[in-house]
């Protein structure tokens, strides 16, 4: 019943404000409304929201709504004001919600100048107040989006991403409408962080909607064959469609070895080359063991221009995880080297270099001498040691293997055999690789 009345409240003063609004700007009785207007900005101005309230209250019954936009935004200040205040009392708390909403909608509809940025505000209200009803505040985030786009408040993206996963698992959403829903999300968020790379907000919400929309399974890669297949099919030269198969199934885990990402990526190439595309034929010749392609359409990769240091330096380190695997270990080691002259802010330097020990320890010198055999392992626990050093997280690791390397120094006695001393350089070459180290030999 209170609810009713306040209802009725809401109506009466949006119907006397209408009325008003035909007697001036200030209404019928503008000298009454000009004093409440005064009366509540003199408590709200000094955060007095107690006193300002009532005033208000009395100044949004006398003064209709374009009388002053200050007085719509304020009210809603107040309002959660009063919904903090009023908790536990249910049905007060919501007749309150209704009146904050309220005011959005008349913001809206009496300043459409300021219409994105209220339903930015309004949506971040629903989120708060108003958000068990997924379908109204999926429509709700979805209309602040297109009015914002990449202004739109970023937690929006987020909850508007969940709105159409829950929706989807709900049998209210199809798997294509909830695959563009994560794409405009991701479209908008991407463009910002090109603007501003360092925006540790953006990126993470960025996150927050690519884990939503990943674990929901939406993006099976069945599910992605089984919606694209047809599409390409039906539109095979759509360079849009191309590129929205390659990047959704290149973030889909197992999803590079079909035949469909296979035809997308390398048609994309032929007609925009780019080193996100050669990136992509890289990892389907990759999946495929075919170690030539691979390493052909990665080199290429690299090569372009528009591929800055530290992805270059990523994906030399993953040339020589690659070429290590397939036992190549002279294109890895090189590789490795590369990864590590471009790899300025550290990401992947630690894992370079344990990568090189580890080349280096599982090389095996034959033809040579005693002291030429064993040399590669010191070249290895050099590398261990710079493991650590630039990635403390590797150090168990990186201890563990220069440790077991070192049980193959040459003896004392070995080393002078060739007139060689502790602590002298040696250079060595072996299996087309080279590197300068240190003479060490066992400990008794």
């Amino acid at each position: 019943m209170k609810k009713l009345t306040v209802f009725i409240t809401i109506f009466s003063l949006i119907l006397s404000g209408s009325v008003a609004s035909a007697y001036g700007k200030y209404g019928k009785d503008s000298a009454e409304c000009l004093k409440y207007l005064s009366f509540y900005k003199d408590h709200f101005k000094v955060r007095n929201y107690k006193d300002a309230l009532p005033n208000w209250r009395k100044a949004f019954k006398l003064c209709p709504p374009t009388a002053n936009q200050t007085m719509l935004v304020d009210g809603t200040t107040l309002m959660r004001q009063e919904i903090a205040k009023n908790k536990k009392n249910a049905i007060y708390k919501e007749a309150l919600i209704d009146t904050l909403m309220m005011l959005h909608d008349l913001r809206i509809q009496n300043f459409p100048k300021y219409k994105s940025t209220v339903l930015n505000n309004k949506v971040l209200d629903m989120i708060q107040y108003r958000n068990s009803d997924k379908k109204v505040l999926y429509e709700s985030c979805k209309e602040a989006i297109a009015a914002n786009g990449d202004k739109t408040k970023s937690s929006i993206f987020v909850n508007y991403m969940n709105c159409s996963v829950e929706l989807y698992q709900s049998g209210m959403l199809d798997i294509d409408t909830v695959i563009a829903d994560y794409e405009l999300c991701m479209g908008y968020l991407d463009g910002i962080l090109a603007k501003n790379p360092s925006d540790e907000n953006t990126s993470s919400i960025r996150s927050a909607v690519e884990n939503i929309f990943v674990s929901s399974r939406v993006a099976s890669c069945e599910n992605l064959i089984a919606i694209f297949t047809p599409k390409y099919q039906a539109d095979p030269t759509n360079l849009e469609l191309l590129g929205k198969i390659a990047t959704m199934m290149r973030n889909t885990e197992d999803c590079t070895d079909n035949d469909l990402y296979f035809t997308a990526v390398t048609s994309l190439y032929k007609a925009d080359p780019s080193y996100k595309t050669a990136y992509g034929i890289y990892r389907m010749y990759a999946s495929k063991g075919d170690v030539a392609e691979a390493n052909k359409y990665l080199e290429e990769a690299i090569a372009f221009d528009e591929s800055d240091d530290d992805t270059d330096a990523q994906y030399y380190y993953e040339s020589a995880v690659f070429n290590h695997k397939n036992g190549n270990k002279a294109k890895a080691y090189s590789s490795a080297q590369k990864c590590l002259a471009l790899d300025h802010d550290g990401d992947v330097t630690g894992k370079a270099y344990m990568l090189c020990g580890t080349i280096w320890g599982s090389t095996s010198c034959k033809g040579g001498n005693e002291i030429e055999s064993r040399s590669p392992f010191w070249v290895a626990v050099d590398y261990m040691v710079k493991a650590k050093n630039a990635d403390p997280s590797l150090s168990e690791e990186a201890d563990k293997l220069a440790a077991q390397y070192r049980q193959y120094f040459p003896e004392k006695s070995e080393a002078f055999m060739y007139n060689l001393t502790d602590g002298e350089r040696y250079t060595v070459n072996c299996g087309g690789m080279s590197a300068v180290t240190t003479v060490r030999t066992q400990t008794k």
